[in-house]
Order: C-alpha cells, then structure tokens, then sequence
C-alpha cells in the first residue's frame, strides 16, 4: 500500500518498475512506454513528475529514452556467472577463462586488443611487488561474446619477462588457454590467483566500450598470477564487467 505522504514520482516509478520487472504480465523488454501526456493523465498528476519518475527508472538502468523512439524497457542481457574454479586448466577445444564464464565457443568469441610498454606507477608497483617505474608491457582488451562488449580489460606483465616473445606481440590474441598458458610458455609455474572486487559507477571510456545504459553498475576486479616462489607475473588492473548481470561465485572448503 502506498504511503499517503510518498511523492507523486515516487509512487509512479514504483508502480511502473513492478510493472517491468513482473514477467509476462507487465511490460517486457523492448516494450514502449506510454508517452508523458498518457502517464500524465493516467496518474492524474503534471508531466514534470512523470519525468522525475522516468528520470529514476532510467538511473535505476531499467529503461532508455531515445530521440524519436520514446521510452523503452531496457532489453535485460542474460546472466552471467564467474564460477570459482575458472582459472583452472581444462582440455579440449581451445578456450579462455572468458570463454568459459560467458559459455561460448571460440568461434563466438572476439578479442579488441592494444599494447604499450609503460612504467610502473605506485600503485601497479605495489601489486606487482616491485619499485615504482618499473618497464612493464600493458595489453588493453575489450571481450565480445557474438559482437557483444561485456568486459574489458588492461592486463599487465613485466617487460623483462615478455620482450622478444610471442607474448609481447598483439597479432597472437587470443590466446587459448589465457593469461595462464601464456605466462607457463614462458616457464613461470603458475600457482596461485588473487583477485580482489569493488563496485561503482562506470567511467565515460566504460561506458562506450560495453554500451551500457544509464545507471547501470560495473564490478571492477583486480587480478594476480603468481607464480612459484611468490613472483607476480601478470596484474589486471581493472577488469570491468557489468554488475547487474554477472554473478560472482566463491567456493570456501571448510576443515571438519
């Protein structure tokens, strides 16, 4: 039941967010809202506050309004999980990490890639271990799944690891087997991937590359291959994906 007291918006972005989010019965994604004067005259109120409501639904990221198209339910893409175990090395058709997170086939995958040699700043050369300016080689990505931008990416190794090999030249991405099968080519023995998460709003580049919609949320990893001996060999710092259709899964064994 409505508070007698609740704001007019606020009772209307309510009453049209449960009309979205309840399946079949409401409106679906891609669906066209009524226009301002129909929800005006429905809600019986002014059309600034049917703006201030669409104007919520939209920070919320579950509509879009575009020039001569109206107001459309967001079209919802399918969730997806990052599964615990992941980094671990399968076989069988070549295959990523990503890959294996987004469910697809090598054939559905596509790979946007730039490389740079750049110095370490204070921060890459606390994650990495090392003093700051360090040369390290930074590979800036962009994943498709079927022409879809769903996560980005700039994955860091030490220059004096990588000079001179396969590794260091853009022309070998993907990579099947990942940054893994990468680092073991090189004869580092990869045992152990730290990864750490924050959440927040996108950033303008964020929000071009993986055309994301008003008020939607990224999760932003940082990861680590270490390898034996304690060495950190690769930092990803960030890696980018939308929040509010990845799940991340964390398995925990617990002793007896």
């Amino acid at each position: 039941m409505a508070r007698t007291d609740e704001p007019g918006y606020v009772r209307i972005a309510r009453e049209l967010r449960d009309r979205i989010t309840a399946g079949a019965d409401g409106y679906r994604p891609g669906d066209q809202l009524p226009t301002l004067p129909e929800l005006s005259a429905a809600y019986s109120v002014s059309e600034p506050t049917v703006r201030q409501a669409l104007r919520t639904l939209r920070e919320e990221g579950l509509i879009e309004t575009r020039a001569r198209a109206g107001t459309r339910v967001r079209e919802r893409p399918p969730i997806h999980r990052l599964q615990a175990d992941r980094y671990q090395r399968t076989t069988g058709p070549p295959a990523t990490p990503y890959t294996r997170d987004q469910g697809i086939g090598w054939s559905e995958y596509r790979l946007d890639k730039r490389f740079e040699r750049v110095r370490a700043s204070v921060e890459l050369a606390a994650l990495f271990e090392v003093e700051p300016g360090e040369e390290l080689l930074a590979r800036h990505f962009v994943f498709h799944s079927n022409d879809v931008p769903t996560q980005m990416s700039t994955s860091y190794v030490r220059w004096s690891d990588v000079a001179r090999t396969p590794v260091a030249d853009p022309i070998n991405e993907p990579w099947p087997g990942g940054t893994r099968a990468q680092l073991e080519s090189l004869g580092f023995r990869i045992v152990r991937v730290t990864e750490s998460l924050t959440g927040g709003m996108p950033t303008p580049a964020e929000v071009e590359a993986l055309r994301l919609g008003g008020g939607v949320p990224v999760m932003r990893f940082t990861r680590r291959h270490i390898a034996e001996g304690g060495r950190v060999v690769e930092v990803a710092h960030p890696i980018v994906r939308r929040a509010d259709t990845t799940v991340v899964e964390y398995v925990v064994d617990l002793d007896d």
